[in-house]
């Protein structure tokens, strides 16, 4: 018997791999997916996560990111990170440097989804694997979130959709630019000296070069761009869920519930609870974990809802640039606090 199944394998699961191997519990991963894995994602490392994958060994190529700007029409907000330097790094060299870590510790890595669940009073049972712990870090739409009993049902407002594509460009400056619309917003992330990333937030569902028309500056300036990668899209983005253990299961990254990506900290939250996650597994205390989470995520969680409660009403919504731009101190205090 294992001490961990890890079911997933994102950089949330392949994360808490790392730390359990390092800690030096017996760790699998059943990841059905072969390969390098991509996903629909900002690609914008904050600095606090570059921290938490340099102390799992993990050091991933991309292009600095020295904070975030903001633009409305005429109006720019610049906020520098005044903690460390974040990084810009594409999902699928995230993945390859995660997974050289993995299998460096010798993790194996098996291509098994899990699809039944048994739980004892001192274990569990994962399909054919017995371990005394499921970590469960199957993504946005989990399956054992749903399995366990975890996943919240009721209101989860305005549902909202991401897309991202890179480009062959020469990044337009070292921060991540938030260009925002009416309904939607714009990221773009420099993830080398030669290409950006793209990926639109958004209330509305449409492809997308459909998207881009709500940005007539950026898309005139990607017009000439040759496009080098596909088209990826997730959502709906906000997934509830109702606590993050479940006897000897415990969630992890988007599994355990997500609100947006509007500011774009997802990462390093999920770096940072799978290293929480480590911990109460290695002290043999499972239940801990749900008030580690909450702690871990509170920042995020809080500034994240406020800001999308505020940009879900119109009146206030084209309000946040130009207040941003008027008060430079708060909005650097804003992202600092997304950066840790």
């Amino acid at each position: 018997m294992r001490d961990v199944v890890v079911a997933g394998g994102g950089p949330a699961g392949l994360a808490v791999a790392l730390g359990c191997a390092r800690a030096g519990l017996d760790v699998v991963v059943c990841e059905k997916r072969r390969g390098v894995i991509d996903k629909a994602c900002g690609e914008g490392l904050m600095p606090g996560a570059v921290r938490a994958l340099a102390a799992l060994g993990v050091d991933p190529a991309g292009h600095v990111i020295d904070g975030i700007t903001y633009r409305q029409g005429a109006t720019v907000a610049h906020a520098a990170f005044r903690d460390g330097l974040g990084r810009g790094v594409r999902r699928t060299a995230l993945h390859d440097a995660l997974r050289a870590a993995v299998d460096q510790h010798g993790i194996p890595v098996l291509p098994t989804p899990v699809t039944e669940i048994d739980q004892y009073a001192d274990h569990v049972r994962a399909g054919e694997l017995r371990a005394r712990y499921l970590v469960a870090a199957d993504g946005l739409h989990s399956t054992i979130r749903t399995m366990v009993g975890l996943t919240a049902n009721g209101r989860a407002g305005t549902p909202r959709w991401g897309l991202r594509r890179h480009f062959a460009m020469r990044p337009f400056s070292d921060s991540v630019e938030v260009t925002w619309a009416q309904r939607s917003e714009a990221y773009v992330t420099p993830v080398s000296a030669d290409t950006i990333g793209v990926a639109v937030l958004s209330s509305v569902r449409g492809g997308f070069a459909d998207q881009l028309t709500a940005f007539p500056e950026l898309a005139a300036r990607l017009a000439d761009a040759r496009p080098v990668s596909e088209v990826r899209g997730a959502g709906p983005l906000r997934q509830r869920a109702s606590g993050r253990v479940a006897g000897r299961v415990l969630l992890v990254g988007d599994a355990a519930g997500y609100i947006d990506a509007l500011t774009g900290e997802g990462l390093a939250v999920a770096l940072a609870a799978a290293a929480e996650l480590v911990r109460c597994l290695l002290a043999d205390r499972p239940g801990d974990y749900e008030r580690a989470w909450a702690t871990t995520s509170r920042r995020s969680r809080w500034l994240t809802a406020g800001l999308l409660w505020t940009r879900g009403r119109p009146a206030l919504a084209r309000l946040i640039v130009p207040a941003a731009a008027r008060a430079p101190g708060l909005f650097t205090f804003a992202v600092d606090q997304l950066a840790r």
